[in-house]
């Protein structure tokens, strides 16, 4: 668990992830177009992976992979994200952490 709380807090925008995960893709992907770089952690490359799988549950996800965070805080996976984008919520929160104009 405290792995997964010091990741989520390096960097205003966490995103652990598995390298397969298509959802996790797709997030990767509304980020990169939004001008935002996430910091990813892909936890199926960690040795410590399924112990920050059982954290990430812990703290709330549906499922392990995508779990994003922004400042800190846990935002969801996919549907939050995309929920957010969606109504307009998610841009606000990313505004701080963009990196294009």
């Amino acid at each position: 668990m405290d792995k997964v709380t010091r990741l989520a807090s390096e960097k205003g925008v966490v995103l652990f992830s598995k390298s397969s995960c298509c959802m996790c893709y797709t997030v990767k992907i509304l980020f990169q177009e939004l001008g935002v770089s996430p910091m990813v952690h892909e936890i199926d490359r960690d040795p410590e992976g399924w112990e920050m799988e059982k954290a990430l549950m812990r703290l709330g996800c549906n499922g392990p992979v995508p779990a994003i965070f922004i400042g800190g805080k846990l935002v969801g996976s996919t549907d939050e994200v995309m929920s957010l984008h969606l109504s307009g919520g998610l841009m606000p929160m990313l505004k701080p952490y963009q990196t294009l104009c």
